[in-house]
């Protein structure tokens, strides 16, 4: 199976986000937030963030939710255009790398710091280190911020469960899930939703169809999981070495989803013909939208009807 690959006017076009009304929207590598109607496949753009916009999300009052990787988060009105900040300093410090968000129904924001020692330009350096200085925080309605977990390996996606009894983040430098609870018997409990991915996950988000879905951005490279378990040294000389000699994402368009339990209900696995490295995804009504760190386009794939049985 083969996406159909929508094109936007800039390069790295990392997430995406379905409207109300079945527009799309990404956010690009030089800072701006674009519209795409599906029906024609027109672009426009609608604002500008001044920074690198990663995870977008709708707010309770329709407004967008921006993760901007230099920025921290943003608000931006998509029919003025305008951008509020709403947190950049947690714990005295500026965040380096806020990276993508889940949204609850009181206005309450969920979301990752991927590292705090290395900006979206060094995202490798923080991947083979293996820092662990990844987090998962929530900003209430009222300002309030708290850190709920730390340690993780790259903190990536977010999403929350259905009925909000639970919040998920991606670990992308371990590969997994990791599932922490909010309510009921468990209430406090860290675990994990799904571990040992076949590849590196991204941005995660919930579908129209209340299953879970991760990216895969590049499927698991054995050279990078020997040098992630070799010494510090060892890590951080293979960070300094040519980039053209550093381990690379391999070409690879592929997503899937998971219900509450873990159980892997799909696995689109498509043609990487013209588009890879998928670290945006969204389901909509049947379709899958992806977005890419690394292209200047969008793509999107129907969900095939199961067959009927008798």
């Amino acid at each position: 199976m083969r996406p159909t690959v929508i094109p936007v006017p800039a390069m790295g076009a990392e997430d995406v986000l379905v409207g109300h009304d079945g527009a799309v929207w990404t956010g690009t590598e030089e800072g701006s937030i674009w519209r795409v109607d599906p029906e024609d496949d027109s672009v426009r753009r609608v604002a500008r963030t001044g920074g690198r916009p990663l995870g977008l999300e709708w707010l309770p009052d329709g407004a967008m939710l921006v993760c901007d990787a230099h920025r921290g988060l943003l608000r931006v009105d998509v029919s003025t255009g305008e951008v509020v900040d709403l947190l950049r300093i947690v714990e005295g410090r500026a965040m380096v790398f806020c990276n993508n968000a889940a949204v609850s129904a009181d206005g309450g924001i969920w979301f990752s710091d991927s590292s705090t020692m290395f900006s979206i330009e060094r995202w490798k350096d923080d991947f083979l280190q293996g820092t662990r200085t990844g987090r998962l925080l929530h900003r209430s309605a009222d300002g309030e911020v708290q850190v709920v977990l730390d340690g993780l390996a790259f903190a990536n996606g977010v999403a929350l469960a259905a009925d909000e009894s639970w919040v998920a983040v991606a670990e992308t430098g371990a590969r997994t899930v990791v599932r922490h609870w909010l309510s009921g018997a468990r209430a406090g409990r860290r675990e994990f939703l799904v571990e040992g991915l076949p590849g590196y996950p991204d941005n995660i988000s919930r579908g129209s169809d209340g299953l879970v879905w991760v990216t895969i951005a590049s499927p698991s490279d054995p050279m990078v999981e020997r040098l992630q378990k070799a010494p510090m040294v060892i890590r951080r000389l293979a960070t300094k070495i040519p980039e053209r000699l550093q381990p690379a994402p391999k070409q690879t368009v592929r997503v899937q989803a998971y219900d509450d339990s873990g159980r892997l209900v799909h696995d689109l696995d498509l043609e990487a013909v013209g588009y890879h490295m998928v670290t945006g995804v969204r389901e909509h009504r049947g379709r899958v939208w992806m977005g890419s760190l690394h292209e200047g386009a969008l793509a999107v794939v129907d969900l095939q009807p199961k067959p009927t049985v008798g």
